[in-house]
Protein backbone atom coordinates (compact mmCIF):
# COMPACT_ATOMS: atom_id res chain seq x y z
CA UNK A 1 0.00 0.00 0.00
CA UNK A 2 1.18 3.79 -0.73
CA UNK A 3 2.80 5.51 2.00
CA UNK A 4 -0.41 8.50 1.25
CA UNK A 5 -3.44 5.96 0.65
CA UNK A 6 -2.06 4.17 4.39
CA UNK A 7 -2.29 7.26 6.32
CA UNK A 8 -5.41 8.12 4.86
CA UNK A 9 -6.84 4.52 5.99
CA UNK A 10 -5.44 5.09 9.27
CA UNK A 11 -6.72 8.80 9.83
CA UNK A 12 -10.14 7.92 8.12
CA UNK A 13 -10.24 4.78 9.87
CA UNK A 14 -9.66 5.77 13.57
CA UNK A 15 -11.92 8.18 13.27
CA UNK A 16 -14.55 6.21 12.11
CA UNK A 17 -13.70 4.09 15.17
CA UNK A 18 -12.80 6.77 17.38
CA UNK A 19 -16.53 6.28 19.23
CA UNK A 20 -15.71 2.50 20.14
CA UNK A 21 -12.71 2.54 20.95
CA UNK A 22 -12.86 2.86 24.67
CA UNK A 23 -15.42 0.03 24.49
CA UNK A 24 -13.51 -2.75 23.05
CA UNK A 25 -10.11 -1.58 24.42
CA UNK A 26 -9.80 0.45 27.13
CA UNK A 27 -9.82 -2.15 29.99
CA UNK A 28 -7.99 -4.63 28.21
CA UNK A 29 -5.40 -2.99 27.20
CA UNK A 30 -4.94 -1.51 30.57
CA UNK A 31 -2.19 -3.95 31.87
CA UNK A 32 -0.25 -3.39 29.12
CA UNK A 33 -0.31 0.48 28.72
CA UNK A 34 0.03 0.24 32.75
CA UNK A 35 3.35 -1.84 32.02
CA UNK A 36 4.65 0.83 29.59
CA UNK A 37 4.40 3.84 31.67
CA UNK A 38 6.36 1.77 34.74
CA UNK A 39 8.80 1.13 32.25
CA UNK A 40 8.67 5.07 31.14
CA UNK A 41 9.55 5.94 34.57
CA UNK A 42 7.76 9.49 34.90
CA UNK A 43 8.36 12.30 36.84
CA UNK A 44 6.58 15.47 38.09
CA UNK A 45 7.10 18.16 36.03
CA UNK A 46 8.91 16.22 33.20
CA UNK A 47 7.66 17.81 29.49
CA UNK A 48 6.13 14.46 27.79
CA UNK A 49 4.76 14.13 24.09
CA UNK A 50 2.38 11.04 23.61
CA UNK A 51 2.14 10.08 20.06
CA UNK A 52 -0.59 8.12 18.91
CA UNK A 53 -2.60 9.81 21.68
CA UNK A 54 -5.94 7.90 20.63
CA UNK A 55 -8.75 8.63 23.08
CA UNK A 56 -6.25 9.54 25.95
CA UNK A 57 -6.11 6.23 27.60
CA UNK A 58 -1.99 6.88 28.38
CA UNK A 59 -2.53 10.60 28.21
CA UNK A 60 -4.55 10.92 31.49
CA UNK A 61 -2.10 8.67 33.39
CA UNK A 62 0.71 10.75 32.14
CA UNK A 63 -1.26 13.99 33.39
CA UNK A 64 -1.57 12.51 36.93
CA UNK A 65 1.99 11.36 37.27
CA UNK A 66 3.84 14.54 35.96
CA UNK A 67 1.49 16.68 37.64
CA UNK A 68 0.38 20.52 37.26
CA UNK A 69 3.69 21.43 36.62
CA UNK A 70 4.64 18.95 34.11
CA UNK A 71 3.11 19.29 30.74
CA UNK A 72 1.75 17.02 28.24
CA UNK A 73 1.71 17.40 24.58
CA UNK A 74 -0.68 14.53 22.69
CA UNK A 75 -1.07 13.84 19.47
CA UNK A 76 -2.65 12.07 17.14
CA UNK A 77 -3.61 11.52 13.26
CA UNK A 78 -7.44 11.21 14.09
CA UNK A 79 -8.70 14.26 14.25
CA UNK A 80 -11.97 11.72 15.93
CA UNK A 81 -9.22 10.75 18.32
CA UNK A 82 -8.38 14.30 19.28
CA UNK A 83 -11.59 15.48 19.39
CA UNK A 84 -12.98 12.52 22.15
CA UNK A 85 -9.88 12.78 24.08
CA UNK A 86 -10.08 16.69 24.07
CA UNK A 87 -13.77 16.65 25.29
CA UNK A 88 -12.66 13.93 27.85
CA UNK A 89 -9.79 15.80 28.94
CA UNK A 90 -12.21 18.87 30.00
CA UNK A 91 -14.71 16.58 32.03
CA UNK A 92 -11.72 15.27 34.19
CA UNK A 93 -10.46 19.47 34.44
CA UNK A 94 -6.69 18.01 33.24
CA UNK A 95 -5.35 21.34 31.85
CA UNK A 96 -1.70 20.72 31.70
CA UNK A 97 -2.36 18.82 28.47
CA UNK A 98 -2.45 20.02 24.94
CA UNK A 99 -4.00 17.91 22.23
CA UNK A 100 -3.13 18.45 17.92
CA UNK A 101 -3.39 16.96 15.15
CA UNK A 102 -0.04 15.48 13.81
CA UNK A 103 1.65 13.03 11.46
CA UNK A 104 3.94 10.71 14.35
CA UNK A 105 6.88 10.28 11.35
CA UNK A 106 6.60 14.42 10.92
CA UNK A 107 6.72 16.01 14.38
CA UNK A 108 5.99 19.87 14.02
CA UNK A 109 8.53 20.43 16.87
CA UNK A 110 11.78 21.51 17.45
CA UNK A 111 14.65 19.53 18.53
CA UNK A 112 15.41 18.53 22.21
CA UNK A 113 11.95 20.09 23.20
CA UNK A 114 10.59 17.05 25.72
CA UNK A 115 12.23 15.25 28.51
CA UNK A 116 10.70 11.72 27.42
CA UNK A 117 8.34 10.49 24.20
CA UNK A 118 6.06 7.78 24.88
CA UNK A 119 3.84 5.81 22.05
CA UNK A 120 1.33 3.51 23.00
CA UNK A 121 0.74 1.24 20.34
CA UNK A 122 0.62 3.05 16.87
CA UNK A 123 3.85 2.00 16.04
CA UNK A 124 2.52 -0.66 13.79
CA UNK A 125 -0.18 1.50 11.62
CA UNK A 126 2.43 3.95 10.35
CA UNK A 127 4.16 3.60 6.83
CA UNK A 128 7.12 3.99 7.67
CA UNK A 129 7.88 3.58 11.44
CA UNK A 130 11.68 3.80 11.69
CA UNK A 131 10.98 7.42 10.18
CA UNK A 132 8.45 7.65 13.75
CA UNK A 133 11.22 6.39 15.86
CA UNK A 134 13.86 8.78 14.43
CA UNK A 135 11.07 11.77 15.01
CA UNK A 136 11.11 10.44 18.49
CA UNK A 137 14.89 10.87 19.12
CA UNK A 138 15.08 14.45 17.49
CA UNK A 139 12.66 16.11 19.73
CA UNK A 140 13.69 14.68 23.35
CA UNK A 141 16.76 16.03 25.28
CA UNK A 142 20.09 15.45 25.87
CA UNK A 143 19.39 12.86 28.39
CA UNK A 144 15.61 12.72 28.15
CA UNK A 145 14.34 9.09 26.80
CA UNK A 146 11.84 7.61 24.62
CA UNK A 147 9.90 4.60 25.17
CA UNK A 148 7.42 2.63 23.08
CA UNK A 149 4.95 -0.34 23.01
CA UNK A 150 3.78 -2.41 20.19
CA UNK A 151 1.67 -5.73 19.95
CA UNK A 152 4.08 -8.75 19.92
CA UNK A 153 4.13 -12.13 17.69
CA UNK A 154 1.54 -12.94 15.55
CA UNK A 155 1.41 -16.58 16.68
CA UNK A 156 0.86 -15.26 20.18
CA UNK A 157 -2.18 -12.85 19.74
CA UNK A 158 -5.20 -15.15 19.75
CA UNK A 159 -7.27 -12.15 17.45
CA UNK A 160 -5.10 -12.10 15.13
CA UNK A 161 -7.57 -14.05 12.60
CA UNK A 162 -9.09 -10.70 12.32
CA UNK A 163 -7.22 -9.33 9.97
CA UNK A 164 -7.16 -12.55 7.08
CA UNK A 165 -10.91 -12.44 7.80
CA UNK A 166 -11.20 -8.67 6.95
CA UNK A 167 -8.37 -8.98 4.10
CA UNK A 168 -10.40 -12.02 2.52
CA UNK A 169 -13.32 -9.50 2.02
CA UNK A 170 -11.08 -5.92 0.34
CA UNK A 171 -8.83 -5.47 -2.56
CA UNK A 172 -5.53 -5.07 -0.15
CA UNK A 173 -4.03 -6.00 3.52
CA UNK A 174 -5.74 -4.05 5.92
CA UNK A 175 -2.31 -3.68 8.07
CA UNK A 176 0.69 -5.85 6.57
CA UNK A 177 3.21 -5.50 8.58
CA UNK A 178 1.10 -5.05 12.11
CA UNK A 179 3.30 -8.00 13.77
CA UNK A 180 6.66 -7.05 12.01
CA UNK A 181 8.20 -5.04 15.19
CA UNK A 182 6.84 -7.38 17.95
CA UNK A 183 8.46 -10.28 15.81
CA UNK A 184 12.29 -11.37 17.26
CA UNK A 185 14.44 -7.78 18.50
CA UNK A 186 12.65 -6.04 15.79
CA UNK A 187 11.30 -2.83 18.01
CA UNK A 188 15.13 -3.01 19.69
CA UNK A 189 17.21 -2.98 16.63
CA UNK A 190 15.10 0.38 15.59
CA UNK A 191 15.71 2.05 18.64
CA UNK A 192 19.41 1.43 18.51
CA UNK A 193 19.73 2.26 14.70
CA UNK A 194 18.16 5.69 14.92
CA UNK A 195 20.57 6.38 18.34
CA UNK A 196 18.87 5.48 21.83
CA UNK A 197 21.47 4.00 24.40
CA UNK A 198 21.25 2.33 27.39
CA UNK A 199 17.91 0.31 26.43
CA UNK A 200 16.02 -2.08 28.15
CA UNK A 201 12.80 -4.63 26.02
CA UNK A 202 10.37 -6.26 27.77
CA UNK A 203 8.40 -8.71 26.44
CA UNK A 204 5.04 -10.04 28.21
CA UNK A 205 2.00 -11.56 27.84
CA UNK A 206 -1.63 -10.70 28.86
CA UNK A 207 -5.02 -11.91 28.68
CA UNK A 208 -7.73 -10.18 26.98
CA UNK A 209 -10.88 -10.47 28.50
CA UNK A 210 -14.46 -10.30 26.63
CA UNK A 211 -17.57 -10.32 28.52
CA UNK A 212 -19.43 -11.32 25.51
CA UNK A 213 -19.82 -11.95 21.64
CA UNK A 214 -21.16 -8.39 21.20
CA UNK A 215 -18.14 -6.70 22.92
CA UNK A 216 -15.46 -8.76 20.91
CA UNK A 217 -17.02 -7.86 17.72
CA UNK A 218 -17.25 -4.30 19.14
CA UNK A 219 -13.70 -4.24 20.07
CA UNK A 220 -12.17 -6.49 16.65
CA UNK A 221 -14.17 -4.73 14.40
CA UNK A 222 -15.80 -1.00 15.33
CA UNK A 223 -12.93 -0.09 17.76
CA UNK A 224 -9.75 -1.03 15.69
CA UNK A 225 -7.52 -1.23 12.98
CA UNK A 226 -10.06 -2.80 10.79
CA UNK A 227 -13.08 0.05 11.16
CA UNK A 228 -12.69 1.84 7.92
CA UNK A 229 -12.57 -1.65 5.56
CA UNK A 230 -15.33 -2.85 8.49
CA UNK A 231 -17.67 0.14 7.63
CA UNK A 232 -18.05 -0.53 3.63
CA UNK A 233 -19.21 -4.49 3.96
CA UNK A 234 -23.15 -4.88 3.11
CA UNK A 235 -24.95 -6.53 6.57
CA UNK A 236 -24.83 -9.97 5.15
CA UNK A 237 -20.60 -9.53 5.14
CA UNK A 238 -20.61 -8.39 8.30
CA UNK A 239 -22.66 -11.09 9.62
CA UNK A 240 -20.17 -13.88 8.05
CA UNK A 241 -17.26 -12.09 9.39
CA UNK A 242 -18.54 -11.86 13.19
CA UNK A 243 -19.15 -15.36 12.20
CA UNK A 244 -16.17 -16.02 11.28
CA UNK A 245 -14.20 -14.16 13.76
CA UNK A 246 -16.16 -15.25 16.50
CA UNK A 247 -15.56 -19.23 15.87
CA UNK A 248 -11.38 -18.25 15.51
CA UNK A 249 -11.33 -17.10 19.38
CA UNK A 250 -13.67 -20.15 20.46
CA UNK A 251 -10.71 -21.48 21.88
CA UNK A 252 -10.69 -18.93 24.12
CA UNK A 253 -14.11 -19.60 25.26
CA UNK A 254 -14.62 -18.95 29.60
CA UNK A 255 -18.42 -19.90 28.88
CA UNK A 256 -20.06 -16.57 28.91
CA UNK A 257 -16.93 -14.47 27.18
CA UNK A 258 -13.84 -14.99 26.00
CA UNK A 259 -10.18 -14.29 27.30
CA UNK A 260 -8.05 -14.27 24.87
CA UNK A 261 -4.01 -14.02 24.67
CA UNK A 262 -2.00 -11.06 23.56
CA UNK A 263 1.51 -10.50 23.34
CA UNK A 264 3.42 -7.02 23.75
CA UNK A 265 6.97 -5.51 23.73
CA UNK A 266 7.76 -2.71 25.54
CA UNK A 267 11.02 -0.90 24.62
CA UNK A 268 12.79 2.02 26.77
CA UNK A 269 16.04 4.20 25.35
CA UNK A 270 17.78 6.97 26.40
CA UNK A 271 19.02 10.18 24.48
CA UNK A 272 23.05 10.81 25.62
CA UNK A 273 24.36 13.11 23.08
Amino acid sequence: MRPELQRRVQRYGWDYSSPHYDTGWEQQLWPAQERLLEKANLKKGEKVLDISCGTGLVTFPIAKTVGSEGEIVAIDLSEGMIEKATEEAKKKGMSNIIFEHMDAEELEFPDSTFDIAINSLGLMYYPNPDKAIEEMYRVVKPGGRATALVWGRRSACGWAELFPIVDRRVESDVCPLFFQLGTGNNLYQTFQKVGFEDLQSDRFDVTLQYESDEEAIIGAFLGGAVALAYRKFQEKTKEKAHEEYIDSIQPFGNGSGYDIPGEFVVVSGRKFE
